[in-house]
Formats: structure tokens, sequence, C-alpha cells
């Protein structure tokens, strides 16, 4: 960050009209007078007091703005999530077992331009048929400006449900459809290609074959023996998926004009907003050791032989 330009015009609105008693002040208050690792320290200290700074961006402590933005982006990434594990998983074992035929060929040449797919390509692409050509599904934003709406938790699904108005609901779940599809894709497109090797790989296991040679329907035989024993390397890559997804949805939110940390974060890099870029950064990484900690939880779940200790 400080490699990156001036560190006193990342806390001044307009830098070119500040005065030397201005910029001797901010140095002092943010110790910016002082050697890098000083200055780091302070921050580390401010941190673990739950003041990361102000933003320039927002105009708000780094914290507020968080907390403010966050529950647009956890909405977005976990409906995002799921339906990016249950088109997964559920391509993802049907193509393995039903390998090597045409559907198990259009999966994977559909996975693999999945992934090499731009997110905002797709995300302009959606507009583009939805919005301007269909007019089927509403764009940008998280409602419409006609809809009554009483915040109260943040999250617009969970809000619109404790009001009871079942039109702004259906606004609101229209407003998620496009965002949420385009953020799913690639992560789709990830599950289904982990989810199948693993099927083929414990489709070909012995106790496979037993449960089969014990004459148990082929249905019980995937769900029960198979599909669940599949999951547990695909459930580290969801683990993954959902932290990139709700600390990475830069793109997809700048494209919707999704106003949650994706969409902050954006803006606060191009305005050398120091003070947002390491907030969200810090956020990031505790989002990402959060998801690989539920990941470990949930391999107990799947496999009775792990077990925590």
């Amino acid at each position: 960050m400080r490699a990156a330009g001036d560190p006193v015009s990342a806390y001044l609105q307009n830098p070119e009209k500040a005065t030397e008693q201005q910029i001797h002040l901010i140095e002092i208050k943010y110790h910016l007078n002082e050697p890098v690792y000083v200055q780091y320290w302070y921050w580390l200290r401010a941190v673990l007091q739950g003041d990361m700074g102000e933003s320039r961006t927002s105009g708000l402590p780094v914290t507020d703005t968080i907390m403010k933005k966050f529950p647009a982006t956890f909405e977005l990434a976990l409906i995002a999530t799921v339906v990016a594990v249950a088109a997964g998983i559920a391509t993802g074992t049907r193509s393995a077992v039903k390998a090597n035929s045409a559907f198990d060929q259009s999966t994977r040449l559909t996975s693999l331009v999945a992934v090499s797919i731009p997110v905002f390509w797709l995300g302009l692409i959606l507009a583009m048929i939805f919005y301007r050509g269909l007019k089927w599904l509403p764009y940008p934003g998280r409602i419409g400006v006609t809809s009554d709406l009483h915040v109260v938790t943040g999250f617009f699904v969970v809000d619109s449900i404790l009001s009871g108005n079942v039109g702004t609901f259906l606004d609101v779940i229209k407003h998620l459809i496009m965002p949420s599809i385009t953020l799913a894709f690639a992560s789709t497109a990830i599950i289904v290609r982990m989810m199948r090797s693993s099927m083929l790989e414990v489709l070909g296991a012995e106790y496979v074959r037993t449960a089969r040679a014990k004459g148990l329907p082929e249905s019980v035989v995937i769900k029960k023996h198979a599909r669940r024993n599949a999951l547990i390397p695909t459930v580290t890559v969801v683990g993954l998926s959902f932290g990139g997804l709700l600390g990475g949805a830069v793109l997809t939110e700048t494209v919707f004009s999704w106003p949650g940390l994706g969409q902050w974060s954006a803006q606060a890099a191009t305005n050398l907003d120091t003070a947002g870029i390491m907030g969200f950064v810090l956020l990031t990484a505790v989002i990402y050791v959060l998801s690989n900690l539920i990941v470990d939880l949930a391999y107990a779940y799947l496999d009775p032989r792990v077990r925590l200790g």
C-alpha cells in the first residue's frame, strides 16, 4: 500500500488543496512519519480494538462500512453457493454415473467453457438478454425503487419475509437471480469437475462393488455409499469457493451495481483508500480461515473415521 503512492493523500478529500498543517496533523495521527513496521504495529493494535481507520470512499469508519455492506455481499454469496452446490453435486454425480455418455461429454465441455468465461462478460451478457432484451428480470441494484422495505437485518430476503409483503419479496428474489447465477457460474463448473472425478474414483472402490453384489438398489449404492464419500474432497472446494465468493465478488457487484463489499473495495482501490483496502483484505483473510474451519468440521460429519480431538 505504501508503494502505491503518498499515504497522506489517502486521508484527504482534496490532497492538492491541503495545507502543510493538515498534512502534518495527519502524519502525527496515523504515525505516517515513522517507519513502515511501526505504522503497521499501530494499525494492528487499533484493529484489535475494533478501529480500522476511516474510509475516504464511504466517508465512514471502515468497521461501520463493513457492517453496513456485509449483509448484501453475504446474501449474494450464500445464494450463489447454494446454487453452485446444488447444481454442481447433482450434475457431477450424474456425469460420473453415466461416464463417457453424451451427457458426460457435454457436461465436461460445458464446465470447461464455464471456468474460462470472465465473470464481468457473463454478467453483461445476462443483463443484455434478460434485462434489455426479454425484460424478464430487473437490473441493477438489490431492490426496485418502487418497493417498500423496512430494513431490519440488512438481509433483504429476510427483511422482506419479516415484512410479510409478497410483492417486495418477489422483487428482491428477481434482483438476486442474475448476479447470483453470474457469481455461481464458475464455482458450479469447478464443483462439477471435482464431484465427477471423486465419484469415478469411489465407484471403482471395493465397498461399492460389494454393495452392488449384495443386491442393493443402484440408487442406494449411489446416494448412500458412493456420493457421501465422494463429497469429502468436494467439500474442500465448496468451502474455498464460498470464501472466494464472499471476498471476491468485486466484478459481479460492479456489473450489477450491487451495494456490497465488492463494489466498495473496487471504489476504494480506485480512490487509493488505504484504510478501506486493508480492512477488506483483512476481512477476506478471516473469511477464508473460517471457511476452512467449517470444512474441517464437515469432514467429521461426512467421514466417521475423522475424529476431531
